[in-house]
């Protein structure tokens, strides 16, 4: 469609106020709390038994409606990673655009090393950040923190495809549809969309040990600090699913790792940890600290709306003048 010099003033102004309302913007970045109702999940390492429930529950509940592996045209079909015309089946080393939730195990090292002997399992999925990098990266606010729950949704309708989250999670959560014609980033949303139906997150629901234990980011933090002062070989009610519903396993208290791993990583996160194996060794990058990441890259970040502006405005000129010189070249023609 044609553009004429009229409409380009107009979007070049339309574009100019976009940019100035930007620079006010990017000049400061509100540092985010915790909400009193942000919702979150204590994976405790200790009380795994490695079923993977949560990764079936996860990918049914998430192909469903509303889920972060939705899609119209696979309506009702959960995404397994390997499809073949015989036979459908799951077995991920890693999350992928497929894959939300997944279990690994850590089989501890040879014995003549130290730490021989060791074993725990552990659970991968969005850590949901207090102060999330994607979220600052995103251009276009396809990737939101919801101000209650504080859970970290993704709206495809707004996505462009940048993968700026990819580059800006430090612990290397969102994952692409490469091979498909109109792909989405794909991540752990934590059930948000049975969240509003008055659920709560899949994985936590199949969790026959506790060990994934869904609830108010507050709650779960007091109770790791609790099971941290527990003694080893005594036994504790573990609650079970829901730390509101009361239902719990007694359980022998385990030799707990002192450290709570997300209650300040990278500024805090909803997703927490517990395990009786240091958390080096359980894949978490020892490199993340308790930096607030969005602190370390606001500066360059907060200027890319004003790029794409400026890119927007190049590409609609270059139009003009491409347009202009196809008419010039048809009159030409024309006339000989």
């Amino acid at each position: 469609m044609a553009i004429n010099r009229r409409d380009f003033l107009k979007f070049s102004a339309g574009t100019g106020l976009v940019l100035a309302t930007d620079a006010k913007v990017s000049a400061a970045r509100e540092k985010k709390e915790l909400s009193p109702d942000a919702v979150g999940i204590l994976y405790d390492a200790t009380l795994c038994i490695g079923c993977m429930s949560c990764m079936v529950n996860c990918k049914k509940a998430n192909a469903e409606p509303g889920g972060a592996l939705y899609h119209k045209e696979t309506a009702g079909q959960i995404p397994y990673e390997y499809e073949g015309e015989e036979q459908k089946y799951d077995a991920p080393t890693s999350l992928s655009d497929k894959t939300l939730c997944l279990i690994k195990a850590y089989r501890g090292k040879s014995e003549k090393e130290e730490g021989a002997g060791e074993f725990s399992f552990i659970k991968q999925h969005c850590l949901h950040c207090v102060d999330p990098a994607c979220v600052s990266a995103c251009p276009v606010q396809a990737l939101k923190k919801q101000p209650g729950t504080g859970i970290v949704t993704y709206d495809k309708n707004r996505c462009f495809g940048c993968r700026y989250c990819q580059v800006a999670c430090p612990f290397g959560i969102p994952m692409y549809e490469w091979e498909k014609s109109s792909p989405s980033v794909v991540k752990c949303q934590l059930c948000n969309h049975r969240i509003a139906q008055g659920g709560y997150s899949a994985c936590c629901e199949a969790c026959p040990t506790g060990a994934s234990l869904f609830g108010k980011v507050t709650d779960l933090q007091e109770e790791a600090k609790r099971r941290l002062n527990l003694k080893a070989g005594d036994t504790y009610a573990y609650p079970v699913n829901h730390i509101e519903h009361g239902k719990t396993t007694e359980q022998v208290v385990p030799e707990y790792v002192d450290h709570v791993y997300g209650l300040e990583e990278a500024g805090g996160t909803q997703y927490m940890f517990l395990a009786g194996v240091d958390f080096d060794k359980l894949g978490f990058n020892p490199k993340i600290t308790n930096q607030v990441y969005p602190d370390l890259t606001w500066e360059y970040v907060s200027h890319v709306p004003q790029l794409i502006g400026t890119l927007l405005v190049a590409g609609t000129v270059t139009r003009l003048v491409t347009q202009r010189m196809e008419k010039k070249n048809k009159d030409n023609e024309s006339g000989e």
